[in-house]
C-alpha cells in the first residue's frame, strides 16, 4: 500500500483512465489519461532535475495558473522527490520576490499569463523556466530516464504552501506526503469517489485547499481532474461540460454562485458533492437545495494542526466538533475556557470567559513549523500546544462556534465583542450576499463596530429596512449594532476568496465611492453620509 504521493502516482503510471480534462483557448478540450499525464510529469521532473543544484534545497517555485502545466509540476515534484512551492499569483513586486526568497526557490516555473509579474524583480540565484516556451517542451521530450532527487518517506515535504495572509504577511508551510495522502484517502472513502468520478478543480492550486481537498482525493481515487479558473457565471456550464461529480471550495464561492439568478434547471447537473470550508449556514443549505448536491463544510487551515468536522446534527452557527485534542483555551492564564452559555434567544451570554483561541492540546498535529520564520513558529507553538490564532467558543456538548481571528476582538463600551457571531446574524438577511465585520477606532476609547456589506444584484436595502431587521434579531446585543455600514459592490479578497479585513479596517470610514451609513451614538437609525463628512 502506498505511503507517499510519490508511490501512489507511480501505481497509476500504467492506467489508461481519464486523468486531466481542460478547456483549451480555442474551445477544444484537452484530455490526458493517467499514463499520458504521468509520462509528461516524469519527463518534466527529469529535465528539471538536470538543471537543479542539489547542494541547495531543491525547491521549485510554481507561478502558474490552474492549467495542465501546474498539474504536471505537482506530479513531477512528487515523482522527482523534490519540493514544489506554490506561488500566489496575486502577489506583486517586492512581496512576490520576498516569497521566493523565503521559500529558497532555486528554479521558478512561470507561464505566459504570469511572466510579466517578474519584470524588474531581483531574481538573483533563481533560474526561470517559461513552461509555455517551445524550448522547454523540447527539453522535456528529450529528457532521459528520471532519477529522483530522493525516494521520499511519509514525513518528507511534498509541497510548500503560503498561508492566505488575511491577518498578516503570508507564511510558508511545508506540507508532507503523509498528510496529503491521508487527506486524499479519507475524502475518497467518505464520499465514495472512484475512477468514474470527475473532480472540478477551480480553486487556486498554489493553496492548501486545492491540494488537500482537490488534487489529493483525485489521485487517491483515480478520478479525473477537470481544471478551470473559478467563475461564478461559468460555474454550472463548467460542471455540465466536464461531467463533474465532486468539487472543492474555500472562502466565498458558494455565495458568488448563489448571487446569480436561480434558473428552473439548476438542479439538472451531475455534481454529487461539494466539500470545502468557510461557507455560511445559509449558503450551504441554499447551494444544496438549488443544485441538488451534498455540501459538506469543514474547518481547517494551511497548517493542518486544528481540524474540525461538521457532522449530522451540527447546531446552526457551529462548524462541528474538533478531532481529539482540539479545544478552546485562554492564554492568560493558560487553560480551557468554560463552556459557552446561551440565553433563550440563542445569544452567547458569557463571551468574556467562553471565547478563547482554538488550540491543539496534543501538540502541533501535521504542522512542522513555518519555513524560514522561527518567530512566527514560536508564536504558534506555545506551552506544548498549537495555537491557531482563531477565536472560538464551545458548548457543553463540544460543538464549536467560530468567533473570528484574534485580531477580530472588539472592545465596545467596555464589552468584548467578536466579529464572527455578528456576521452570522447579518447574513440572515436575504438581501445580503457577503458581510465583513471589523473594528474601527472610537473617538474616545475602545472600538466601534463597522460592517461592510455586498448586496444581491436585485436588492434594494434601505437604512430603515436594515434597522427593522436588526431590531428583530433577539440574539444581537445592542452594542453589536454596527455604528458604520459600508455598502460595496465587492470586498477586497485574497486569491483564495477570503475577505481581507485588514484592508477594510485600514480604510476605516474612508469608503471612497461606496455608500456609507452612520448610526449616531445611542440612536437606532442610520443616515447616509460620506467619509469626508465624518
Amino acid at each position: 500500500m502506498a505511503e507517499t504521493i510519490q508511490q501512489l502516482l507511480a501505481q497509476r503510471a500504467e492506467q489508461d483512465g481519464p486523468a486531466v480534462l481542460h478547456q483549451t483557448a480555442d474551445g477544444g478540450q484537452l484530455r490526458w489519461t493517467w499514463r499520458q499525464y504521468l509520462d509528461r510529469a516524469t519527463r518534466h521532473a527529469a529535465a528539471l532535475l538536470g538543471r537543479a543544484d542539489t547542494d541547495r534545497p531543491v525547491h521549485v517555485g510554481a507561478l502558474l495558473g490552474n492549467t495542465p502545466a501546474m498539474l504536471t509540476a505537482l506530479a513531477g515534484a512528487a515523482l522527482g522527490g523534490y519540493v514544489l512551492c506554490g506561488v500566489n499569483g496575486t502577489r506583486r513586486g517586492s512581496a512576490l520576490a520576498g516569497d521566493l526568497r523565503t521559500a529558497d526557490v532555486q528554479i521558478l516555473l512561470v507561464d505566459a499569463e504570469h511572466r510579466g509579474l517578474l519584470a524588474g524583480l531581483d531574481l538573483a540565484g533563481i533560474s526561470v523556466i517559461d513552461v509555455d516556451d517551445p524550448a522547454w517542451a523540447r527539453a522535456c521530450a528529450e529528457a532521459g530516464a528520471l532519477t529522483p532527487h530522493r525516494q521520499v518517506t511519509a514525513m518528507d515535504p511534498f509541497v510548500m504552501i503560503f498561508t492566505s495572509g488575511t491577518s498578516g504577511d503570508p507564511k510558508a508551510v511545508l506540507v508532507n506526503h503523509f498528510m496529503v495522502l491521508v487527506a486524499g484517502q479519507n475524502l475518497t472513502e467518505r464520499f465514495g469517489l472512484g475512477p468514474a468520478d470527475v473532480a472540478y478543480l477551480s480553486m487556486p492550486l498554489f493553496h492548501s485547499n486545492a491540494i488537500v481537498a482537490g488534487f489529493a482525493p483525485a489521485v487517491a481515487s483515480g478520478a479525473a481532474m477537470a481544471l478551470a479558473k473559478f467563475s461564478a457565471s461559468r460555474f454550472l456550464s463548467d460542471i455540465r461540460c466536464y461531467g463533474a461529480t465532486y468539487m472543492n471550495y474555500v472562502g466565498k464561492p458558494l455565495a458568488y454562485v448563489l448571487a446569480h439568478p436561480e434558473q428552473p434547471d439548476d438542479a439538472d447537473n451531475p455534481l454529487r458533492v461539494a466539500f470545502g470550508n468557510e461557507g455560511s449556514d445559509r449558503d450551504i443549505a441554499e447551494f444544496s437545495r438549488r443544485f441538488s448536491t451534498q455540501v459538506v463544510d469543514a474547518f481547517g487551515s494551511t497548517e493542518n494542526a486544528v481540524i474540525i468536522t461538521r457532522e449530522e446534527g451540527t447546531p446552526p452557527g457551529s462548524v462541528g466538533r474538533g478531532l481529539p485534542g482540539v479545544a478552546v483555551y485562554c492564554s492568560d492564564p493558560v487553560g480551557p475556557c468554560p463552556p459557552a452559555r446561551f440565553d433563550a434567544t440563542g445569544a452567547l451570554v458569557n463571551p468574556d470567559e467562553a471565547i478563547g483561541e482554538l488550540v491543539n492540546t496534543t501538540g502541533s498535529g501535521f504542522f512542522s513549523g513555518y519555513y524560514n520564520n522561527e518567530s512566527a513558529t514560536a508564536e504558534r507553538l506555545r506551552h506544548g500546544m498549537y495555537w491557531s490564532g482563531d477565536l472560538a467558543y464551545a458548548d457543553d456538548d463540544g460543538w464549536i462556534y467560530l468567533a473570528g481571528r484574534t485580531a477580530d476582538w472588539m472592545r465596545v463600551d467596555g464589552e468584548n465583542l467578536a466579529a464572527a457571531p455578528i456576521e452570522r446574524i447579518l447574513l440572515r438577511h436575504n438581501d445580503i450576499s457577503q458581510v465583513a465585520v471589523y473594528a474601527v477606532p472610537d473617538g474616545n476609547v475602545g472600538d466601534q463596530v463597522m460592517a461592510a456589506l455586498v448586496l444581491r444584484d436585485d436588492a434594494g436595502l434601505s437604512p430603515a429596512d436594515f434597522v427593522e431587521f436588526l431590531a428583530a434579531q433577539e440574539d444581537l446585543s445592542p452594542k453589536a449594532w454596527p455604528r458604520y455600514v459600508r455598502i460595496s459592490a465587492e470586498l477586497p479578497m485574497t486569491a483564495t476568496n477570503k475577505i481581507l479585513k485588514r484592508s477594510l479596517a485600514a480604510q476605516g470610514t474612508d469608503v471612497g465611492a461606496d455608500t456609507l451609513w452612520v448610526r449616531p451614538d445611542r440612536e437606532r437609525s442610520y443616515r447616509k453620509t460620506t467619509g469626508a463628512e465624518l
